[in-house]
């Protein structure tokens, strides 16, 4: 009976375990910036109605406009933070940064790095030129270097040649 308990827990285990080709997403900054999504949606809410409620001379529509624009603005950034993520595909890893998403072909992607002191995991391309990945990020610690590991074996495999070249 023991042994089928824990055949039971290593399959769940395994269950819970990202594939090789799940999409890499990070966890802290995904909460974090949520979580502040949430709170600023409702104080600009609650600014927007208590404001003329207060009766003070001053809040033009103008005014209320400002702040539902600054206030939607913070929140667009925050859902664009927490949706980063590199997510691979037959033809190559797209990628999901804060401002840009670019599709990388895998015979392009020549080294995965996640060095000490580098906030997130940056591709090295055959043209010279480096790739942040920020679905990869260091505030998620062991889970990020696991993610990396995956990363690097996922391009690994991804861009092996019949040749040894």
């Amino acid at each position: 009976m023991p042994d089928d308990v824990e055949g039971d827990d290593a399959r769940e285990a395994d269950d819970r375990r990202p594939r090789l080709d799940d999409v890499f997403r990070p966890r802290f900054a995904r909460w974090v910036t949520g979580t502040l999504a949430v709170v600023v949606a409702l104080a600009t809410a609650a600014l927007l109605v208590l404001l003329p409620a207060t009766g003070l001379v001053g809040y033009s529509a103008a005014d209320l406009s400002g702040i539902a624009f600054v206030g939607l603005a913070i929140i667009w950034f925050c859902w664009r933070q927490a949706t980063v993520a590199a997510t691979p595909m037959p033809e190559g890893l797209r990628v999901r940064n804060l401002a840009t998403t670019r599709t990388v072909p895998w015979a392009q992607i020549v080294w995965v790095r996640f060095g000490e002191g580098r906030p997130w995991v940056q591709l090295d391309l055959d043209d010279g030129d480096t790739m942040a990945v920020m679905g990869v990020q260091r505030s998620d610690g062991q889970f990020a270097q696991h993610e990396a590991r995956r990363l690097a074996t996922l391009v690994a495999a991804r861009t092996r040649t019949t040749r040894d070249d």
